[in-house]
C-alpha cells in the first residue's frame, strides 16, 4: 500500500513517516522543509500552498496522512493568526482536492484540541473527557483553532 505523510519535516509527521516504513508500506514523505534530525524516506520538498505540488504528490497513493501545517507553537501562532489562516486553510483545502482528484481511498487529518470551545478548554475538570460533539456551539480560542475546525468540516463534506 502506498501512503503520503504531508508534514514530514516535523516531529509527529516524520515518526509517522518512519513507524509506517518499518511496517511495510511504501511511504511518500514531504515537507516545505526537511527535518536533519529525523531524516524519513522517500523525502520531498514541497509548497502544498501550491494545489501542483499536491496533485503531484498523491498521485497513485491510497492513504494521505496530512500533517503539514504553517505552525511554530502557540507564541508563534497567536503573533500571525492570518498568516496561518491563509497558510493552513489553502494547504488543507489543496490536500482534500488534490486527494479527491487522484481517487484517493482514505485521508487522516491532523486535527487540534484548539478546536474546542475557549470555556471548555479552560476547565480541568471538562478538558480530560471532551468528545468530538463538543466543538458545537464553535468557539476555539485562536486563529489555529479555527482554521482547524473549519478544515474537519471541510473533509466531513
Amino acid at each position: 500500500m502506498k501512503v503520503l505523510v504531508t508534514g514530514a519535516g516535523g516531529f509527529i509527521g516524520g515518526h509517522m513517516a518512519n513507524y509506517l516504513k518499518k511496517r511495510g508500506y511504501e511511504v511518500i514523505a514531504c515537507d516545505i522543509k526537511p527535518n536533519p534530525w529525523q531524516p524519513v524516506p522517500n523525502f520531498y520538498l514541497a509548497d502544498l500552498r501550491n494545489y501542483k505540488d499536491c496533485r503531484r504528490l498523491v498521485e497513485g497513493v491510497d492513504w494521505v496522512f496530512q500533517f503539514a501545517a504553517n505552525m511554530g507553537g502557540i507564541g508563534y501562532i497567536t503573533q500571525v493568526k492570518a498568516d496561518v489562516m491563509h497558510d493552513n486553510v489553502l494547504i488543507n483545502a489543496n490536500m482534500l482536492r488534490a486527494s479527491v482528484d487522484a481517487g484517493v481511498k482514505r485521508f487522516f487529518f491532523a486535527s487540534s484540541a484548539c478546536v474546542y470551545p475557549e470555556e471548555l478548554q479552560a476547565d480541568d475538570k471538562k478538558v480530560a473527557f471532551l468528545k468530538e460533539s463538543d466543538a458545537f456551539p464553535a468557539h476555539p480560542d485562536t486563529a489555529y483553532g479555527w482554521e482547524k475546525l473549519f478544515t474537519e468540516i471541510m473533509c466531513k463534506s
